[in-house]
């Protein structure tokens, strides 16, 4: 597949073919449990959510070894840090967010929330938890204090059709980036976490279907729709623009970034393709014994779960030294080799 690298000012780039798949497996795990929904790692750590099984699993990030379970209704959002995983579970009445203990499977604590969550995130310490809500006549996060149970709002849109596709706390736990999207377009609302206010707000276009934040103020921003299919855009949070974008693949439906920024991975339908964040091609493409449904990045491998059940790992370079992605995407001849996924 061809990959038409387009600059915010309308001028082309060279562009690039999908290279075959290079990698070897390093281990593959079934859960068992049908479709896996979502999956999140935090070091030996690695939690999966099975929707329709109405369970949650752990895995030894390490082996792949499953070391526990817990039940779940619906769970659709998760987030791990440390020994806690954080997951959305639905009930008749309410949504509410429940804290797992990874080493025994019981929850320790869970806060029921008004309205209808729809992504979620922690900041880097654990100690607070942010749930995107549809509100009535707008969306909302709210903000879950973990220690004290304590529970703030904060309001980031009006619209009855608006909805929080997917956020994330920058490095320094100061920010909170918020993927939202209605009939008009889509954006990313920046939120400062001092004050609690919307701090800046970034037209974006078509629907969000992933969002990562980089080391070096930049967002990469993945939309899809019927015109543009994939589309990956480099944005600049410190002029609040879009630096870059490019098309990067037919049916995606998430987006995940290396440790060290050099990398994103895209969920696209039956594969997994590896992009070059310096240049925006694709370099590699994963394919596993099922269709993907979601990917989750450690400090030395990458985790592909599919519709069937399964987790596969893959061994990835060790972390590069961060290269500020805009100004290499301006001049991508200028760019140094990005290392490939390192075989098994």
């Amino acid at each position: 597949m061809a990959n038409g690298f387009v600059r915010a000012d309308g001028a082309t780039a060279t562009t690039a073919t999908v290279s075959q798949q290079t990698t070897d497996s390093q281990a593959t795990a079934s859960v068992g449990h049908g479709p896996i929904a979502d999956m999140a790692v935090d070091g030996a750590n690695l939690v999966v959510t099975n929707y329709g099984d109405h369970s949650v699993a752990v895995l030894d990030a390490r082996d792949l070894s499953v070391r526990g379970g817990m039940s779940a209704r619906e769970p659709f959002a998760l987030a791990v840090a440390g020994d806690r995983a954080y997951v959305g579970v639905a009930s008749i009445s309410y949504d509410a967010v429940a804290v797992f203990d990874t080493r025994n499977g019981s929850v320790t604590k869970s806060f029921p929330l008004s309205y209808s969550v729809t992504a979620m995130t922690t900041s880097p310490d654990g100690k607070r938890i942010f749930a995107g809500r549809a509100a009535d006549g707008g969306v909302d996060v709210a903000v879950i204090d973990v220690v004290t149970g304590r529970t703030g709002t904060i309001f980031l849109a009006k619209g009855e059709d608006v909805q929080i596709d997917a956020m994330q706390v920058d490095p320094a736990g100061r920010r909170l980036y918020a993927a939202t999207s209605d009939a008009r377009g889509s954006r990313l609302v920046i939120v400062d976490l001092d004050s609690g206010r919307v701090q800046r707000t970034v037209e974006i276009g078509a629907a969000i279907r992933g969002l990562a934040i980089g080391l070096d103020s930049t967002a990469y921003v993945l939309t899809s729709d019927l015109n543009d299919r994939g589309v990956l855009h480099v944005v600049d949070l410190v002029a609040g623009r879009i630096m870059a974008s490019a098309e990067v693949a037919t049916l995606p439906t998430q987006l995940a970034l290396s440790v060290d920024g050099t990398r994103a991975y895209v969920v696209d339908y039956d594969r997994v393709l590896v992009l070059s964040t310096s240049t925006l091609d694709v370099i590699d493409t994963i394919t596993v014994g099922a269709r993907p449904s979601c990917v989750a990045v450690g400090l030395h491998r990458l985790y592909v779960a599919d519709y069937d059940g399964a987790v596969t790992a893959f061994a990835v370079a060790a972390p590069a030294p961060m290269v500020y992605a805009p100004m290499m995407a301006a001049n991508p001849a200028a760019a140094p080799t990005v290392r490939e996924l390192a075989p098994a």
